[in-house]
């Protein structure tokens, strides 16, 4: 028996800003989208070109307060071919929330609190 991962979901307060940070930041695009016939909810898959695996963005109507997100450990990672690019790019967008320049890593914040962790293509 075999498994491959396919998503990961995270719910967000403004689908929209979501959308943007994800495009901007990573290069992610709407892939498709499924929304509830009553408008309760709309959930929107995002990926790009390099793999198959997507992040699924949840957004529910009736949500109103923050996500309550722990301690923040865990993390959807991404590799890069051009780490310092990346870096300034994140940097300029004000989202980096960690770095450890020991291991040659940093993490950016989206809109809702995810942590995404940035590593370069060598690691």
């Amino acid at each position: 028996m075999k498994f491959q991962m396919v998503h990961e979901n995270y719910n967000v307060l403004n689908l929209k800003r979501s959308l943007t940070f994800y495009e901007e930041a990573l290069g992610l695009k709407e892939l498709r989208r499924k929304e509830a016939e009553d408008g309760s909810f709309i959930i929107v898959y995002v990926g790009n070109e390099t793999t198959d695996f997507e992040l699924e963005l949840t957004w529910i109507r009736d949500w109103e307060r923050p996500y309550n997100l722990g301690d923040c450990e865990f993390h959807l990672a991404f590799k890069t071919d051009d780490f310092e690019a990346a870096h300034k790019k994140h940097e300029e967008m004000g989202c980096i929330c960690f770095e450890n320049k020991e291991m040659g890593i940093y993490f950016i914040q989206d809109p809702d609190g995810y942590w995404l962790e940035v590593v370069p293509a060598d690691m």
